[in-house]
């Protein structure tokens, strides 16, 4: 596995980057405004500081891509690397599966004697 594998899985491993992903799918969003979000009882009141670091490893990863526009830092998803591993990892499995579906539809007709 490459490095930067290594960083988007380690990305992906926290709940709270992932929520931040899924608020970035919607929109991108400005780094304050999602600060304020997560600063949320809902989401155990997380401090800037906290939010930030969140979003460094996220950047590092390369799933967030932040442009920076005066004063303020826009943070927008950037799906490459999740496809890059899910075209690595998971069609790989869901290929496997997909035939082995087929194997046991096979045997099953013929058993049954269906065609």
């Amino acid at each position: 596995m490459s490095k930067s594998e290594d960083l988007v899985w380690k990305a992906l491993s926290d709940p709270t980057r992932r929520a931040i992903l899924d608020q970035l799918a919607e929109q991108p969003q400005l780094t304050g405004d999602l600060c304020a979000h997560f600063g949320r009882k809902r989401y155990g009141g997380l401090g800037r500081t906290t939010v930030m670091k969140h979003l460094d490893v996220l950047e590092r990863a390369q799933l967030v891509i932040q442009r920076r526009e005066g004063r303020h830092r826009w943070n927008h998803l950037n799906p490459v690397p999740i496809q890059r591993v899910c075209d690595r990892w998971v069609s790989r499995l869901v290929r496997g599966l997909a035939r082995s579906a087929n194997r046991l539809k096979d045997l099953v007709e013929e058993q049954t004697g269906d065609d």
